[in-house]
């Protein structure tokens, strides 16, 4: 896979405080994102998890903790699997409708596309080291529609070329940090999820095996195996700095010098980079202008009415496409099959030319033009 940080030019953010940074980045989005209802992991050989929390990641975060066996944590970890998937298309189809990719909004995006995919498969390495199999066939959500696991009720995920409404609704309205804007009551933030699951791994120390687990370089991320407590650690550390739910432990800088999830959408919203003033972060420093991105429409429930053939058969292609990445990649966690892996990604390259072809076709009521769907058929 292309490495993103290798094509961009050095950041301007230097360490900080991150409690300080928090507090004073009360920036525009909605609420946090939360979880709700997600498949359960099936064990190797075992048949269904038994962790009487298989469900809604709500259920999963109801039991106690002294309950959080192994079979609960093989649930948790498909619904990361599942959760992480659900972020990469409405990521890529903002990316693809972008015009001109050399600017520093495609940069990000691009940046942050590559920390989902290897978020993706940091959960699957863990769900197999603990003796699971990912489930990702029938793991992509319907757009527009909650993320796996459930979200708020304000919060729908939809898939569009990039708009300042989309940025602001949809893709900050994923990674919204856990501070500032938490929540007293209400279902638990993605960043509490990973939370719980860390805890669970350190009360539960189940026996962790590296066997089927898969090494690739994703973007500027290495996925290599898990394979002991300190690496559980490590993995859960990184998905929650890089931006999923929270911006990244408040008491340690920024790595990188790539700011989180949520404050990179940030500064494609704003039009600005952040920088501190006077000991306040916020948008106000070197311009970061609002690319020139193709037209696509918001994809409707159910999916483009009535297409003519060619928007047809270009939706098929990329669909077929789709699943096979989808089985690709179940493929190569289940048997530890890095040949798999790569045809799941040469696939994965496939999907841009019939994505970018639909949009260039004008929609019939002229709002806009046709974009993937991401409903795989087989």
């Amino acid at each position: 896979m292309s490495d993103p940080a290798e094509n961009g030019t050095g950041r301007r953010l230097p360490p900080l405080d991150r409690r300080g940074f928090l507090r004073s980045a009360t920036l525009a989005t909605g609420a946090p994102a939360l979880l709700r209802g997600t498949a359960s992991a099936e064990p190797r050989g075992k048949g269904p998890a038994a962790a009487g929390a298989a469900g809604s990641v709500v259920h999963l975060m109801d039991v106690p903790r002294n309950r959080r066996d192994v079979s609960w944590i093989r649930s948790a970890l498909q619904a990361a699997v599942e959760l992480e998937l659900a972020t990469i298309p409405p990521y890529l189809c903002g990316w693809w409708s972008i015009r001109d990719r050399s600017g520093e909004p495609a940069r990000l995006i691009e940046r942050i596309i590559a920390d989902e995919m290897y978020h993706m498969g940091l959960a699957c390495n863990l769900l197999v080291a603990v003796g699971g199999s990912p489930k990702i066939s029938a793991a992509v959500p319907t757009y527009p529609g909650p993320l796996p696991g459930g979200v708020r009720s304000d919060l729908t995920v939809y898939l569009s070329g990039l708009t300042k409404p989309y940025v602001r609704d949809v893709l900050m309205g994923i990674e919204t940090p856990e501070a500032p804007l938490t929540r007293e009551i209400g279902p638990p933030t993605i960043g509490a999820f990973y939370d719980a699951l860390l805890a669970a791994f350190q009360e539960a120390r189940p026996a962790i095996c590296s066997d089927g687990q898969l090494t690739v370089r994703i973007g500027p991320n290495r996925l290599t195996p898990v394979r002991d407590l300190g690496g559980v650690e490590s993995a859960i550390r990184t998905v929650k700095e890089q931006g999923e739910g929270t911006s990244a432990s408040p008491d340690e800088p920024f790595g990188e010098d790539f700011p989180a999830h949520y404050y990179a959408f940030g500064e494609i919203y704003h039009e600005r980079q952040l920088c501190q003033t006077d000991g306040t972060w916020e948008y106000s420093g070197e311009p970061v202008p609002f690319p020139d991105a193709r037209p696509m429409g918001v994809v409707p429930p159910g999916g483009w009415p009535e297409p003519s053939d060619e928007v047809r058969q270009l939706l098929r292609q990329f669909d077929e496409t789709f699943a096979q990445v989808l089985d690709g990649l179940e493929t190569a966690w289940a048997r530890g099959d890095r040949d798999a892996l790569d045809d799941a990604v040469f696939a994965m390259f496939d999907l841009e030319a019939p994505a970018i072809r639909l949009m260039g076709i004008a929609l019939p009521d002229g709002s806009g033009t046709y974009g993937p769907e991401f409903r795989p058929v087989r």
